[in-house]
């Protein structure tokens, strides 16, 4: 499925101004993380703010990560999510159980990772291909080789690992996604050359990375 325009997602939000930033730039959706190994992080009274801060037509996605089914029971009870992200090892009908649309995170290291992924959870809103690590799941701030992406896409593909407003308009280009997702790369800086104050994200690269990803919308 090749989308007229590729959509963004700013995941990883831990406050509500940060949150309404991401909707005030133009992003499609918002992440909040319910792991609670992830720096990124949310409690249910911190989801709960956000969620009641965010404008009409943000998409309010709820990332999880080898979740009970009580764990995610529980997050539903009280923070209205649209949309559910499962970034671990769940099956596929483990995350049709919940009565919303949801999405499938793959971190990808072999060629036919993607291909079977999308066997594998076919019933999903949407495939999201992510960076391989043995240690994480997701959030590594790597990127992998795009071209191992298949141009034959069942289900909508979006694209995270990596990505920040000096490559994101080339990964638009090159893999057309349905979607981006970045996390680390919208992050406010912590002073260190390469470091980032992990869940504080900076209003003014969201806007920049939102600008890139117009760009090549406009220009593809």
């Amino acid at each position: 499925m090749n989308p007229a325009r590729t959509r963004t997602k700013i995941c990883g939000i831990t406050r509500v101004e940060d949150a309404l930033a991401a909707a005030s730039a133009g992003a499609d959706a918002i992440g909040l993380v319910f792991y609670g190994a992830s720096p990124r992080a949310v409690t249910i009274e911190q989801a709960t703010a956000i969620a009641e801060a965010v404008p009409a037509f943000v998409t309010l996605t709820g990332l999880f990560v080898n979740p009970r089914r009580m764990d995610v029971e529980k997050v539903l009870a009280r923070v209205p999510l649209d949309l559910l992200q499962f970034h671990g090892d769940e099956p596929q009908d483990f995350c049709q159980q919940f009565h919303r649309r949801w999405i499938k995170a793959v971190r990808v290291r072999r060629d036919d990772d993607i291909e079977n992924a999308f066997h594998d959870w076919s019933r999903a809103s949407g495939l999201l291909v992510d960076a391989y690590d043995p240690e994480r799941y997701g959030g590594t701030g790597q990127i992998f080789d795009w071209s191992v992406i298949p141009q034959h896409r069942p289900l909508p593909l979006i694209l995270a690992g990596g990505l920040d407003s000096a490559n994101v308009a080339a990964a638009c280009r090159q893999v057309r996604p349905w979607g981006v997702d970045v996390s680390g790369g919208v992050e406010a800086s912590d002073g260190t050359p390469e470091g980032t104050r992990k869940g504080i994200k900076d209003a003014a690269k969201i806007t920049e990375f939102l600008s890139e990803v117009n760009r090549a919308n406009q220009t593809d």
